[in-house]
């Protein structure tokens, strides 16, 4: 225990000015083992004005054995359940949660409801991945969507009044085991695993508390020594999570999103010498009728009779083509992103062209970078 007092001191007294673009460990790092865990259950809410499932099999179901066990014996023909709702309720169980703390649940409707507005939860076991119950859910629901409906048919729905929450509606039942308390090592897990940050972290760490307290084990994972009493070891934890690490800059990447055609170039994005040429065509076909007015002609004893007749429809089409000048530009040996971005504006090139010219440049192995399209 003496080793955990001695390191907590001097760490208090060597924590290290902000360096320029360091970030903290809590914010690049996770705490292996320390994480929620998702929590289902089914249900039924009550309570709802004539917005629930009706006369759907699987409510009427759920709610002739929620009454049963009540002592109750009913059959599902006696039961309406326009005013109750079969929901799948979920919540997330926070890590070092305590037995009777509160959690927030979610209720989402799975039959016919229309609206979850003024229900009440019935008491729902919500468990965990291994079928275990690890906390009850009950009580009214806050909905942030309303919906009307007219006799008509006409109808209007704001936001989603499907789903709604009970907050601190979810009362703890059964604690998750943590290796937090009982394993001789904390390992840190970064959010983006990177070789360098690994590296990075672990000598701040040991800048900090000293040497060899601290271990990269991959590029993810840094092992770091923590005192043995539970009290030393939570605020030993306190000063590593401030400890200041200078990530060191991301992969070169080109990110495009097909969809939204949003394209995001990173700052380390080099090209290599390149050539390119870009310009546009653009053929138009413009269709058009001419409408002359139809005769017909009658001859006979000397007189000549001319009578209106059918019009008379021409097609008419046009066929234009227009080639704007190609424009070229050359990126230079190693040019960077705003090199990159100022030539390709230059030629006033769309997101579509874009996308075309950096497919063009990694195919020529002249972008320096991975190209992803999400």
């Amino acid at each position: 225990m003496i080793w955990g007092r001695i390191i907590l001191v001097a760490a208090a007294l060597a924590l290290p000015a902000l360096p320029a673009g360091a970030d903290r460990l809590k914010d690049i790092a996770k705490v292996a083992g320390v994480r929620s865990n998702p929590l289902l259950g089914y249900g039924i809410v009550v309570g709802l004005s004539g917005t629930g499932d009706g006369n759907s099999g699987l409510t009427l179901q759920s709610m002739q054995s929620m009454i049963s066990r009540l002592g109750l014996e009913l059959d599902t023909a006696e039961i309406d359940a326009k005013n109750a709702a079969a929901v799948m309720v979920t919540a997330e169980l926070p890590p070092f949660t305590k037995l009777g703390q509160q959690i927030d649940v979610t209720v989402s409707t799975v039959g016919k409801a229309k609206s979850l507005q003024g229900g009440t939860l019935l008491m729902t076991p919500l468990m965990g991945a291994d079928g275990e119950v690890y906390a009850v859910a009950q009580g009214n629901l806050v909905v942030g969507g309303m919906g009307v409906e007219g006799a008509d048919g006409s109808s209007l729905t704001v936001n989603i009044p499907t789903v709604g929450r009970v907050p601190g509606g979810g009362a703890v039942e059964r604690m998750v085991e943590s290796p937090f308390a009982s394993s001789d090592m904390v390992v840190l897990n970064l959010n983006k695993p990177d070789f360098s940050t690994a590296a990075a972290a672990a000598k701040a760490i040991n800048q900090t508390f000293g040497p060899d307290v601290a271990e990269p084990i991959d590029g993810t994972s840094i092992k770091v020594a923590a005192p043995y009493d539970p009290g030393q070891r939570v605020t030993f934890m306190g000063l590593l999570e401030n400890v200041e690490v200078v990530p060191d800059a991301a992969q070169a990447k080109v990110v495009i999103n097909s969809r939204t055609g949003t394209i995001v170039i990173g700052g380390n994005v080099k090209v290599s010498p390149a050539a390119v040429t870009h310009g546009s065509l653009t053929v138009r076909v413009t269709e058009d009728q001419n409408v002359a007015q139809g005769a017909t002609v009658v001859a006979g004893n000397g007189a000549t009779v001319v009578a209106p007749g059918a019009p008379v429809v021409t097609p008419n089409s046009t066929i234009t083509a227009n080639q704007q000048p190609a424009r070229a530009f050359v990126f230079d040996p190693g040019v960077s992103l705003s090199s990159l971005v100022d030539s390709i504006n230059a030629v006033g090139a769309t997101p579509a062209d874009l996308v075309g010219i950096l497919e063009a440049l990694r195919e020529a192995g002249a972008l320096r970078a991975e190209l992803v399209v999400i």
